[in-house]
């Protein structure tokens, strides 16, 4: 049952791929700009490892991994990935147009996934986003008890980071996509200055 890739998912990856152009054509990188989108790009890319690591999608809720300190770690891995590159894209407007259009579309998305988790695993869900933040990470790690009173209808997945799951998941689409970005601007501020 998959109920949020077809939409938002899709929304996403189009509204990313519609700003390549005007990004590419407006942007002035630096080298300086360039390590400094780069590294957090990278801490994105390696956060939503971690999450594609440790997620079976629409088959168990994920309490492991990264899961275990906020709902929501692709997504904020999403973030500082794009952040990263609208930084080194060297525009004072790029961050803050990024941060507007990451409000509007992951907005709706948290959403959908939330409602959609709550009618694919019901009170274990819902336990899990009363105690679980959606982007600020908690501390200490969500262990589920049996005392709790939550009964866990639903598959439950503690399993860490993974290789396998990162590529079933296909994450190195992410990672592909961010080295081509990084690739333009390297292009525009070394190639074409």
């Amino acid at each position: 049952m998959i109920l949020w890739k077809v939409g938002p998912r899709g929304q996403r990856v189009r509204s990313a791929w519609l700003l390549v152009l005007p990004f590419a054509l407006l942007a002035n990188p630096s080298p300086g700009l360039l390590a400094v989108g780069g590294a957090v790009s990278l801490f994105g890319l390696l956060l939503r490892a971690a999450a594609a690591g440790s997620i079976h999608k629409e088959r168990s809720l994920a309490l492991g991994g990264p899961y275990a300190h906020l709902r929501h770690p692709l997504y904020l891995g999403s973030f500082f990935t794009g952040l990263g590159l609208a930084l080194a894209g060297g525009r004072w407007f790029f961050p803050p147009v990024f941060l507007a259009l990451f409000l509007w579309v992951y907005g709706r998305a948290v959403r959908m996934e939330d409602r959609t988790l709550d009618l694919l695993f019901g009170e274990s869900f819902r336990h899990y986003r009363s105690e679980v933040p959606a982007f600020i990470p908690r501390l200490r790690r969500y262990r589920p008890r049996a005392c709790d009173g939550v009964g866990y209808a639903g598959p439950v997945s503690f399993s860490g980071p993974g290789l396998g799951l990162y590529l079933l998941n296909k994450e190195w689409k992410a990672a592909l996509g961010t080295l081509v970005g990084f690739g333009l601007l390297w292009a525009r501020a070394v190639v074409v200055p």
